[in-house]
C-alpha cells in the first residue's frame, strides 16, 4: 500500500524546534564569529580564457543566479505545485517569523515547511519541470558564461536542496554534479533536511562515483573555485585549498552590472515547462494572489456560464466586462459552406479552449477532435468533440466522417506549447483531401497557466485559464492552403507548409519536437493515456 503524505503538523513542529535551536545557539555562534580571523582579500575575477579546460567549483547563489538571491519564490513554487495552495499559504503566513532568522537558518526553515511530507518523486518532478523557467529568468549571463567555458563543473548551493536544483543545473546549464542540502526520505516521503556532516558524506560519495579520483587530481592540478564574498563565513569544503588551488570571490560591487541571461543565449532552449503559476511568487506577489483567489473563483463561474450558454455574439462582450481580452484578426475568415461538406480548420495548440475560440470567431458551431479529454471537460464543452484512437487509418476515416457533416477543427501538434515555439504537425489532416484553413492562435496570461501534464489535474486547465484577471486570446485566419494531391510524402509537405505559415504569422520558432518529447521532458513518460474500458 502506498504511503500517504504526512500532514502539515509535522512541518510546523519541525519548524518550531528548529527556531528554538537556532535562537539558542545564536549567542554561541556570535562569540565564535568574533574569534575568527578575517580571510585575506581574494584575487581579481578571472577571465573566461583562464577557465578553459579547467575543473570549476562554483557557488550557485553567488555566480549562476544574480545576487542578491531571494529563496522564498522557489520554495513557494515547490510548496504550491507539489503540496497545494494550503501549504503555500502556510509558508506565506510563517514568512514574517522566518525573517527573524539568519540566512542559513531561514533557508532550512523554508525547506522544512515547503518539503516535509511531500512525495520525493513529485518534488523531483517540480524541480525538473517547473523551477527551470524561474531559475533561468534569474540567471546571470556572466556566471553562465563562466560555467560554459570550463571543462568540468561542480555546482554548490548552501540554500536550495539538491532535489530542487538538479534538473535546472544539469539539463539547462550543463554542470556535471550538484552539491547542496540533502533531504531525508522515508518510504518515498520527504521527512526533513539531513545535518550538514551527513550531507557532506553523501556528496563526497556521489562525487567519487561520478568523477572517481578526477576531482582530487583536478585540485592538485589547479581546480578553480568561484564563490561569493558575502559567503565567507559558510564556505563549502569543496572550495578548500585541497580541491581549489585558486578561489575567486565576487562581491556586490562586481555583480551590480551583471545582466540577465537573454533567452536566445540559454544553453538549452526552454521549449517546455509545467506548473500552474505564471509569475515568480515573491512575498508581495504571493499575498496578492491569495487575496485574489476568492474573486478568481467567482470569475471562473461567471465566465464558464457565459462561454457555455450564451450565444457567441454575446458571450465575449460579456466576458470583456470581466477583463477577458479577445482579438480577432479577420483578414481571411472563410465565408459560406465548404464544397461537399464542412471546412477544415488547422490551428496551433495553446489551451483546451482553442476550438471554442475558433467557433466564436466563426460565429457557428464546429467539431473538435481530441486524443484525450477528461469526462468533466467533455461534459462542459460548449462544442461537439470527437475522440481519436491513435490508429491512423481509423482516425482518418473518423475525421472524414465528421468533416462530411460540418466544420472540423484540428490541432495537429498533438499537445499544447506555452512558449513561442511550434511543434511538428502531424500530416494526418492533410490526408483528408480537402483544402486547409490555417488559424494562428496566441494567448497571454498573467497569473495562472491553463495547461498541465499531470493526468489528475488536466480537467482543471480551462478553469485556471479563466481564473486569470486579464486572460487574452488572439485568433487570426490565414490564407487557405491547397489540399494534398495524394501520397504520404505530399501530405507531409502540406503539413510543413502550414507550420511555416503559422510560424510566420505568430513569430514563433519552428521545431521538430512532438508530444512524446514534451512528456518525456516534463513527466518522464510518453504522454499516452490508456483507452477507457
Amino acid at each position: 500500500m502506498a504511503m500517504k503524505p504526512l500532514s502539515l503538523s509535522k512541518p510546523v513542529l519541525s519548524l518550531f524546534f528548529l527556531l528554538l535551536r537556532k535562537l539558542a545557539g545564536r549567542h554561541h555562534r556570535g562569540r565564535m564569529a568574533a574569534m575568527t580571523k578575517p580571510s585575506p582579500p581574494p584575487p581579481p575575477l578571472p577571465g573566461l580564457d583562464r577557465l578553459h579546460g579547467r575543473t570549476l567549483v562554483v557557488d550557485v547563489e553567488a555566480w549562476i543566479l544574480r545576487p542578491p538571491v531571494c529563496a522564498f519564490p522557489y520554495f513557494m513554487l515547490v510548496a504550491i505545485e507539489a503540496g497545494g495552495f494550503l501549504r503555500g499559504l502556510l509558508l506565506l503566513l510563517l514568512y514574517p517569523l522566518l525573517c527573524l532568522l539568519g540566512d542559513g537558518a531561514r533557508a532550512r526553515a523554508m525547506a522544512t515547511v515547503a518539503l516535509v511530507g511531500l512525495e520525493e518523486k513529485e518534488v523531483a518532478r517540480v524541480g525538473r519541470a517547473v523551477l527551470p523557467k524561474f531559475f533561468l529568468e534569474a540567471a546571470a549571463a556572466e556566471g553562465v558564461a563562466a560555467v560554459q567555458a570550463a571543462a568540468r563543473v561542480v555546482a554548490v548551493s548552501a540554500t536550495f536542496p539538491r532535489v530542487m536544483l538538479d534538473g535546472f543545473l544539469r539539463e539547462y546549464v550543463g554542470v556535471d554534479a550538484v552539491v547542496g542540502p540533502e533531504v531525508r526520505s522515508v518510504g518515498g516521503v520527504l521527512a526533513g533536511l539531513v545535518d550538514e556532516e551527513h550531507a557532506a558524506e553523501m556528496a563526497a560519495k556521489r562525487l567519487r562515483a561520478l568523477f572517481g579520483a578526477e576531482l582530487e587530481e583536478a585540485g592538485k592540478k589547479g581546480a578553480v573555485g568561484l564563490v561569493g564574498a558575502a559567503s565567507s563565513g559558510r564556505v563549502h569544503y569543496l572550495f578548500s585549498p585541497y580541491y581549489c588551488k585558486e578561489t575567486f570571490a565576487v562581491g556586490e560591487a562586481d555583480t551590480r552590472g551583471w545582466r540577465p541571461l537573454p533567452r536566445d543565449r540559454y544553453p538549452r532552449p526552454l521549449v517546455f515547462h509545467d506548473g500552474r503559476l505564471a509569475f515568480a511568487p515573491t512575498p508581495p506577489a504571493a499575498l496578492a494572489m491569495y487575496t485574489f483567489l476568492p474573486f478568481g473563483i467567482a470569475l471562473v463561474a461567471f465566465r464558464s456560464i457565459a462561454l457555455s450558454f450564451l450565444p457567441y455574439r454575446i458571450c465575449f462582450p460579456v466576458g470583456a466586462l470581466t477583463g477577458m481580452h479577445y482579438r480577432l484578426v479577420a483578414g481571411h475568415v472563410p465565408c459560406g459552406a465548404g464544397g461537399g461538406g464542412g471546412r477544415l480548420y488547422v490551428c496551433n495548440h495553446r489551451t483546451l479552449l482553442d476550438p471554442v475560440f475558433v467557433a466564436a470567431a466563426l460565429g457557428k458551431p464546429v467539431t473538435a477532435v481530441t486524443y484525450s479529454l477528461s469526462p468533466v471537460s467533455e461534459l462542459l464543452a460548449p462544442i461537439r468533440t470527437a475522440r481519436l484512437t491513435r490508429d491512423r487509418e481509423k482516425d482518418r476515416r473518423n475525421m472524414a466522417a465528421v468533416l462530411a457533416r460540418g466544420d472540423l477543427v484540428v490541432c495537429p501538434e498533438g499537445t499544447t506549447c506555452r512558449e513561442e515555439y511550434l511543434l511538428r504537425l502531424s500530416p494526418l489532416f492533410a490526408e483528408l483531401g480537402v483544402d486547409v484553413n490555417p488559424v494562428a492562435l496566441d494567448t497571454r496570461v498573467g497569473m495562472f497557466y491553463g495547461t498541465s501534464t499531470k493526468p489528475g489535474a488536466k480537467w482543471m486547465d480551462p478553469f485556471y485559464f479563466m481564473m486569470n484577471p486579464r486572460p487574452a486570446y488572439r485568433v487570426e485566419f490565414l490564407p487557405r492552403a491547397a489540399a494534398s494531391r495524394g501520397g504520404r510524402g505530399d501530405s507531409i509537405d502540406v503539413a510543413n507548409r502550414v507550420q511555416r505559415e503559422l510560424g510566420r504569422a505568430l513569430g514563433f520558432e519552428l521545431t521538430g519536437l512532438t508530444r512524446k518529447d514534451k512528456y518525456m521532458t516534463l513527466a518522464g513518460n510518453e504522454g499516452v493515456v490508456p483507452p477507457a474500458p
